[in-house]
């Protein structure tokens, strides 16, 4: 039986910043500052009250010509910024230096119980080393990810999603999001979700960011890591779609796909 998609969250209009959360994005190094922007962007755009992306300095730099709605901080600020965090993403464009895995490392450990969303180079240091994640953790690999997540070899996550995706459920005690043409979101208590959004157009190089960001800013409104996923992951497909019918499964970006976060979240008010 398929599981219902989530109704958004509640925007109450006695409200400021605060109550739609903050989220503390670690994301991007010194040659990939594209992944940040993406993730936090994408974020504020599903309705998070508050993004503060902790990186580089050239991410920083970058991030600033781009959106003056992103608050900018050094890593070495997280200590004091995750103290007053809603929620933490991590991850996007990381790399998978000793410098990211130091930072990777350090910044779980101050979760503690963080509602958390990793992403990417997140997941592949996640791979190779033995952590102990927040209570309310989001995973969300790709394949070959997620082959390294349960080293394995490709065609056996291919051949059976479903049972990758609630493995990796098991194995981290999370929510997973496999990604793929029919991205499965799968519970550590056995609930499964088969998205039916999204195309070929999303088949970009960023598209994953846009989706991590996403799935954060609706944790950071105070949906269960379950839902949160679900309503991201379907907005997210039905976002590409909009913007392939204007632009075409070509020409679609994944900065494309945030343009149309606020369509998708129409086109879903008018089905419930």
């Amino acid at each position: 039986m398929d599981y219902n998609i989530p109704k958004l969250p509640e925007r109450p209009e006695n409200s400021n910043k605060g109550t739609f959360g903050k989220i503390l994005n670690v994301s991007g190094s010194e040659y990939m500052t594209g992944a940040a922007y993406l993730s936090s962007a994408s974020a504020l755009k599903t309705g998070a009250g508050y993004v503060e992306l902790a990186s580089h300095e050239n991410v920083l730099r970058a991030v600033s010509s781009l959106s003056p709605e992103i608050v900018l901080a050094p890593v070495e600020k997280i200590p004091d910024i995750i103290k007053t965090s809603t929620v933490l993403l991590i991850g996007c464009g990381l790399s998978t230096s000793d410098e990211a895995v130091k930072l990777f490392k350090q910044t779980i450990s101050m979760a503690e119980n963080l509602p958390t969303v990793i992403d990417a180079d997140g997941l592949n240091i996640l791979a190779e080393n033995k952590i102990k994640l927040p209570q309310n953790t989001i995973l969300t690999p790709h394949p070959k990810e997620a082959s390294r997540l349960l080293h394995t070899n490709l065609d056996k996550i291919l051949q059976n999603p479903e049972n990758s995706a609630q493995e990796i459920c098991k194995t981290y005690n999370c929510v997973t999001v496999l990604k793929s043409h029919r991205t499965i979101v799968a519970s550590q208590y056995g609930t499964i979700y088969h998205n039916k959004t999204g195309s070929s157009a999303l088949a970009k190089a960023g598209s994953g960011d846009v989706l991590a960001g996403m799935i954060a800013g609706f944790l950071a409104q105070h949906m269960n890591t379950f839902d949160a996923s679900v309503l991201g992951v379907y907005l997210h497909g039905l976002a590409g779609d909009l913007a392939k019918n204007d632009l075409t499964a070509y020409g679609v970006l994944a900065s494309d796909t945030i343009r149309y976060i606020p369509n998708a979240i129409k086109s879903l008010n008018k089905q419930v």
